[in-house]
Parts: C-alpha cells; sequence; structure tokens
C-alpha cells in the first residue's frame, strides 16, 4: 500500500476494521498557486496554500476564491484522507460558482498534508490503514477540537478581502467532515448560514456527545446526504435526524443516494469490484448543495 507521503506515528495495528467501523469512527474519533479556468459558473479561480494560527497549533490548508470581487465564504471539511487533490478539486469547483473556499488539513496536530495523495489504492481491511487513521481522525474528533478549529477557520475566512463579511458562511463535510459540519454550524450559529454533509459518519450516536444532539444550538439551513449502505446499516438514523432538526426548529433535508459511503469523492477506490464514486449522484449532491448555499447564505 502505497498512500502516504507524510505518514503520522501510529498506534497498535488494527485487525478487524471493516468500513462499517470507518463510518463510525468518523466522528467518534491539484491546485498550487496561480490562476485557473474553471467549470460550472465559469469564474476563473486562483489558489493559494496559507496557514491559519489556530489554539491548537498552525495549521496548513488551502484558499480557493475567483480571482475578482468578494464572495460568501465557505469551509470544506475533509474526509478521513484529508487535505488532497481530490478535496481541492472540490474546493475548485465551488469557488467557480461565486464562493471563497477554505480547505484546511483537519489532521495538522499530526502531520502536514498531503498525509495521503489520494485514496483511490485504500484497502479498508488492511490493519496498517486503520493504524493511520486512527490518531488522526481522533486528532481532530478530540473533545473540543473542531470547534476550536472551526472558530478559527471562520475567522480567516473573515479576514480575506475574497469573503463578502455581509453574508453567512457555509460548511460542508465528507464522511469524517459529515460531523465535523454539524459542530461547527452549532459552535458558530450567529456566523453558520448552512451546512451539508455527505455520507458523514456517526452522525447518531447512542453517546451523549452525538452529533444530532446538537440540533437546538443550530440556526444554518442543514442537508444531509446518506449512502445507501449506511442507511441498510443504520436505517433509523435519517429519521432520527428529521426529528431532531425538526424538533428544534432547524431547517434541514435528508437525502438518501442510490451510491455506497463515500460517493461524492472522485478519488474512492472500488469495493468488492464496484466503484466508489458515482458520478450521476455525485452530480445530484452537488446541485443540493449549491441550491442550499443560494438559499442559506444571505
Amino acid at each position: 500500500m502505497n498512500l502516504t507521503a507524510n505518514p503520522p506515528a501510529t498506534g497498535d495495528a488494527a485487525t478487524d476494521f471493516s468500513r462499517r467501523d470507518f463510518v463510525a469512527l468518523s466522528v467518534a474519533a491539484s491546485l498550487s498557486g496561480g490562476a485557473a479556468s474553471a467549470s460550472a459558473a465559469g469564474l476563473a479561480v486562483v489558489s493559494d496554500e496559507v496557514t491559519i494560527k489556530t489554539p491548537d497549533g498552525t495549521c496548513d490548508a488551502t484558499f480557493i476564491h475567483p480571482t475578482t470581487g468578494a464572495h460568501p465564504g465557505v469551509l470544506i471539511w475533509p474526509d478521513a484522507f484529508g487535505l488532497r487533490p481530490a478535496m481541492r478539486d472540490i474546493g475548485k469547483r465551488l469557488a467557480a460558482e461565486g464562493y471563497s473556499v477554505l480547505v484546511p488539513n483537519p489532521f495538522y496536530r499530526v502531520a502536514k498534508a498531503p498525509v495521503f495523495e489520494t485514496a483511490a489504492h485504500a484497502d479498508f481491511k488492511d490493519p496498517a490503514l486503520w493504524a493511520q487513521l486512527k490518531p488522526l481522525m481522533g486528532s481532530v474528533n478530540a473533545a473540543g477540537a473542531a470547534e476550536r478549529d472551526a472558530t478559527a477557520f471562520v475567522a480567516f475566512l473573515d479576514a480575506q478581502a475574497a469573503v463578502d463579511k455581509t453574508r453567512k458562511i457555509g460548511t460542508q463535510g465528507y464522511c469524517m467532515g459529515g460531523g465535523l459540519v454539524v459542530r461547527t454550524a452549532a459552535a458558530l450559529p450567529a456566523r453558520i448560514g448552512a451546512g451539508a454533509s455527505f455520507h458523514g459518519g456517526g452522525l447518531v450516536t447512542d453517546k451523549p456527545d452525538s452529533p444530532h444532539l446538537l440540533a437546538p444550538k443550530i440556526k444554518a439551513r442543514m442537508y444531509f446526504g446518506v449512502a445507501s449502505n449506511d442507511d441498510q446499516r443504520q436505517p433509523e438514523a435519517k429519521d432520527v435526524l428529521k426529528q431532531s432538526f425538526a424538533a428544534a426548529q432547524v431547517p434541514a433535508t435528508v437525502e438518501v443516494y442510490a451510491a455506497l459511503h463515500g460517493w461524492c469523492v472522485a478519488d474512492m477506490p472500488a469495493e468488492g469490484g464496484t466503484p466508489i464514486y458515482n458520478a450521476a449522484e455525485a452530480e445530484r449532491a452537488w446541485l443540493a448543495l449549491v441550491a442550499l448555499y443560494k438559499a442559506g447564505l444571505a
């Protein structure tokens, strides 16, 4: 397995992990500088590698925005493979839609990005992979870590000329990042106007820190895109999400996609011979994301 560029220190190898554990742990635990034309809205975008001071250290990140003007800010929380070309590509496309986008390295406490250049060769049955992922995911999922990070990241966005500070900020996350979106929206309710989780892991658990319990603290419009295999494994989760946000009077949409966990991210590997990335369902998710931001980032 040749996945890591800057491997962090690892703990004991896990021998019994599966994709089911990957989802559960995700919360419990090819741009360079310069301008480039982009698709979708067709805006030209510029990308800069930046560093952000946080209470826990210095985070390396990528900031991507249209070459002119001020636009709503968006924070993208990566999946468990972190800041890498696939995540920058998502940021680039979103910037082309008219947003100023920050994609941080969520694992900066452990290692600089890229920890993984790609997820394409990942074997979720390989204990060596889990020996890497567990401390990485644990670093950002530690109590209060995501909230401290989110506060620093939003402050960075608000200090940029390319960000329209009169508009709300959006946040989106993938897999592990789904729960971080909920924690961000709850930590900064006055600033976050919309949050989207795609194939988010561990959103509904029996723990006192389960993300769904944060619904009363949130003021943002929320969107939850659920993978079909995640729904099969935990069919009650979507209903708990709907009920929790409805009870808190927070506008939230929960939809199940005919796709596997990880379907939105282009560099995901195949599982059992079936590609995880699903272009058609990823496009459906993208359209839902753009509609959410248009409605929520006023």
